[in-house]
Parts: C-alpha cells; sequence; structure tokens
C-alpha cells in the first residue's frame, strides 16, 4: 500500500512540469534566498524543490496556484536542510539583485540598503517564524493557507507570525540605532 495521497482529478499532465520549472525557477530561487539559504547550498536546495515537485507532480491541483505549492516544498526542503546540518556553519554571500531601470541610483541604493537591513533581520528569525512571516508579510498568502502549506494549526500560525513581526520590529529599531550611532 501506498502513502502517497491519489492525485486530484485536476492533476496537470508531466509535460506542464517544464513550463513550471522554466516559469517558476526564479520565484523558488528567491524564497530560498528570503528563508535564509545562501552560498552553494542555494543551488543544490532549489535542485531538491524541484525534485521534490517532480515526484509530487501527479498529486498537484492544478485548478490552485502553484507558487503556494512550491513554496510548501521549499520550506520543508530548507527545514530538511537545517536539521541535517545544525552544526553546519553557513558562508553569507550576497543575493544577486537586477537593477530596476525606472530608479535612479540615490533610490537604488535606498532600496538596497532597506532590503539588505529587512534580509539581515529575517536571517536572524526561527526558521518557523520566518516561512510564515516571508509568505504573508512577502509574498502575501492568507494565514489558512500559511497554516496549511507550513503544516501547522491556525492560532499556531498567527503566534509565529506575530513572535516574528514583533522580532522584525525590535531588530530593525536595533540596526538602525546602531547605524545612527556609527
Amino acid at each position: 500500500m501506498s502513502s502517497d495521497p491519489a492525485p486530484p482529478a485536476s492533476a496537470p499532465s508531466p509535460d506542464a512540469f517544464r513550463a513550471v520549472y522554466r516559469d517558476e525557477f526564479g520565484y523558488v530561487w528567491a524564497s530560498l534566498q528570503r528563508l535564509g539559504v545562501r552560498g552553494p547550498e542555494l543551488q543544490d536546495l532549489a535542485h531538491d524543490v524541484f525534485v521534490t515537485a517532480f515526484k509530487r507532480w501527479a498529486t498537484y491541483d492544478a485548478l490552485r496556484p502553484v507558487r503556494p505549492w512550491l513554496f510548501g516544498i521549499t520550506y520543508r526542503v530548507v527545514l530538511d536542510f537545517r536539521r541535517k546540518f545544525q552544526n553546519h556553519r553557513e558562508v553569507v554571500s550576497e543575493a544577486v539583485e537586477v537593477p530596476d531601470p525606472v530608479m535612479n541610483a540615490e533610490e537604488r541604493v535606498a532600496t538596497r540598503q532597506a532590503r539588505d537591513l529587512a534580509l539581515k533581520v529575517i536571517d536572524t528569525m526561527d526558521l518557523d517564524q520566518k516561512a510564515v512571516f516571508v509568505m504573508h508579510e512577502i509574498e502575501g498568502y492568507g494565514m489558512p493557507q500559511i497554516a496549511e502549506l507550513v503544516g501547522a494549526p491556525l492560532n499556531t500560525a498567527y503566534s509565529r507570525l506575530r513572535l516574528a513581526r514583533r522580532h522584525f520590529d525590535k531588530a530593525v529599531q536595533g540596526l538602525q540605532a546602531q547605524e545612527r550611532r556609527s
């Protein structure tokens, strides 16, 4: 007896996976970065996300958006990676930035500084809080959907979001105060 759930009636064709890979690779890459993955692990984990997605492709419901489904897989891949390599120190490398041609140089610098500050703070969060925070505050997913994706009760997901917001606000205030003193 297989432990895999039966595919939904609306399961997409295997050929559709190629298009999802092509269209959503950048999203998965950015999601991994938002969850704190850096350096050589980034490429390996992006590969792992799509291998897992391909294995589960027959269970994907094509009537639902693919990004939340991919983010759920991404979160679990990062969680598994962190569990395996708890004592491994990661080397932080800068995220690749695509410049916005509409912004002037000052706006780009300010945006980069704000993004770097936010990423620095998000990197200090517990992974469970980080996942909920990123999905809600950056990706814009609703809390019921997030709770389902991370496999937590809805109240637990709300608690993680509340704690993550508090952590984020405190850390940003602390870093801003530190920069003013410098």
